[in-house]
């Protein structure tokens, strides 16, 4: 592997070549938002303009960027090039704006067995808990685990939430959890060890569709509790 440090005004980054066919961005700013910014931006230019460059992957976390491209139709030096020119990209400059969208939760019970728990560390009481995680809109900041999870800024809880001692083999669609400061809702069926607070009855991730998710990075959600007799009226629906 090899890499290059690139200094720019107010902003730092290092272009790494992975393996034979992938360039990895990793932004060195100070700022976690500029760092998130910056990944985001080059992740939306290639995503509208990667064919060009026969890029075939885009993977963007909280501070770099994976991009994967066809070792047969460009070179890693072609694809640096490229990304070091799309940093140069104003904010947002190729990316749609971010929309919020309201996700209505069953707290508690056998859809959040972990709201007591949690309730419980961060000294509150579970409506408390419930109060903090919908008190106001929380950015996704990239795709996570398992199968394009929404991963989210945290409530403003107290405190940090740690995780299960012994994950859960089986955790649904759905599943509201929070870990550390961050959020996530899941996408699909799967082992997990964040505390689940609640469920929604959303579809989060459809395969069968294109795209597989309304959701983007940028974007907030705004929860909503709802009660167990609602659950019905959204069940599967698919929220964009």
């Amino acid at each position: 592997m090899s890499g290059v440090t690139c200094i720019r005004p107010h902003r730092e980054f290092v272009l790494s070549d992975c393996g034979d066919s992938a360039v990895r961005l990793t932004s060195l700013s100070a700022d976690a938002e500029e760092r998130w910014r910056v990944v985001h931006t080059v992740a939306a230019a290639l995503d509208a303009r990667g064919d060009e460059v026969a890029v075939t992957g885009i993977i963007p976390t909280y501070d770099a960027l994976l991009v994967e491209f066809d070792c047969g139709a460009n070179t890693h030096d072609a694809i640096r090039a490229h990304v070091e020119r799309l940093i140069e990209l104003p904010a947002d400059a190729a990316a749609r704006g971010p929309r919020q969208f309201e996700i209505p939760v069953v707290y508690g019970g056998e859809f959040g067995p972990d709201l007591d728990g949690v309730a419980a560390h961060l000294e509150l009481s579970p409506a408390e808990v419930i109060r903090l995680h919908c008190e106001g809109p929380l950015t996704m900041r990239c795709f996570g685990s398992p199968g394009g999870a929404p991963m989210l800024d945290g409530p403003a809880f107290p405190r940090p939430v740690p995780r299960r001692t012994i994950p859960r083999p089986h955790v649904p669609a759905g599943a509201v959890a929070v870990a550390g400061r961050q959020a996530v809702v899941s996408a699909r069926p799967a082992p997990g060890g964040w505390p689940v607070i609640g469920r929604t009855p959303l579809t989060i991730v459809d395969p069968a569709t294109d795209p597989l998710s309304d959701f983007r990075p940028g974007d907030t959600f705004l929860f909503v509790p709802i009660t167990a007799a609602e659950w019905s009226m959204y069940e599967g629906v698919r929220h964009g």
